[in-house]
């Protein structure tokens, strides 16, 4: 496996200026996020608005971040959706260089059953051309990926080399990582518990908040997988308030309203997302301000 997937990758937001993307403000972000320690970048995912940008803006976003990284991370590409035939559709169209692996999600809205999430992903192993790390989001897929589910994947294929898991449920995540195959990493899907999740044995996370603090969070997670657990207590309470404030008006919204804050890029968002409440800003702005000072 090419790519470093122990440590801190970052899903990217995708900036707007007048609902056109700031492919400046994308550059700013990427060498923000470069020069702050992150291991890995991830493009196209569920906080870059994936869903809300036509395929060519996709494939320029993805170009755009791969040109611009020029090799100096890893690179994690978002291939995913509810049409199995459409996702296999979209990888052999794509030429995949600079990209080091797949973030796939498990199909959202179909809520199809365990046998069926099974099947997709088997389906997209047939056809991949770059390693799969599979992602579980039940808060936005509207199904569980269980982990019985996550552990067939993992022993059925070694095309299968991680999974980010984002269903916020400890028990799962540690039935994972106990019952997984050697070499099959588990990343946290929460920035919240990234630090009890990697005493428990996972390996790193795909983080919303690394967006803005790049180099807090990669330093978090470089020591609790080191076991300096004190030195990364200190980092994960220096950030836990403005973690949970991100995702009060929902994500992307509130990290991009943070980042606008800094001066990386604007907090606009695309239809049906809408801007985070003037309270809800306020509040990330005294909380940036607190870390700042900190």
């Amino acid at each position: 496996m090419a790519i470093n997937l122990r440590g801190t990758g970052v899903a990217l937001v995708t900036p707007f200026r007048n609902n056109q993307v700031d492919y400046l403000g994308l550059e700013r972000l990427i060498e923000h996020n470069i020069a702050g320690g992150v291991e890995f970048l991830v493009t196209m995912g569920t906080t870059g608005e994936s869903v809300t940008l036509t395929k060519k803006e996709k494939i320029e976003v993805m170009d755009f971040t791969i040109r611009t990284a020029a090799g100096r991370v890893g690179i994690v590409a978002g291939f995913g959706g509810y049409n199995t035939a459409e996702v296999i559709e979209q990888m052999q169209a794509y030429h995949f260089e600079g990209v080091d692996a797949i973030l796939s999600v498990s199909p959202a809205y179909n809520k199809p059953s365990q046998e069926g999430i099974y099947r997709h992903y088997m389906a997209l192993a047939e056809v991949t051309p770059r390693p799969i790390i599979l992602y579980n989001v039940p808060g936005r897929t509207g199904s569980n990926m269980s982990a019985e589910t996550t552990l067939r994947l993992a022993k059925a294929s070694y095309k299968f080399i991680a999974v980010k898991e984002a269903s916020g449920n400890m028990r799962q995540c540690m039935e994972i990582i106990y019952g997984r195959p050697d070499g099959f990493i588990v990343l946290s899907g929460d920035d919240n518990i990234t630090l009890p999740l990697i005493a428990c044995g996972a390996e790193g996370v795909v983080s919303v908040v690394g967006n803005a603090y790049p180099r807090e969070f990669s330093d978090m997670t470089r020591a609790a997988l080191a076991g300096d657990y004190e030195t990364a207590k200190k980092l994960h309470y220096k950030l836990l308030h403005l973690i949970d404030l991100l995702f009060v008006d929902g994500n992307p919204g509130g990290i991009k309203a943070n980042l606008e804050i800094l001066g990386i890029c604007a907090s606009e968002v695309r239809l049906p997302l809408a801007p985070i409440s003037e309270k809800t800003y306020e509040d990330l702005r005294i909380a940036a301000a607190k870390i700042a000072a900190h």
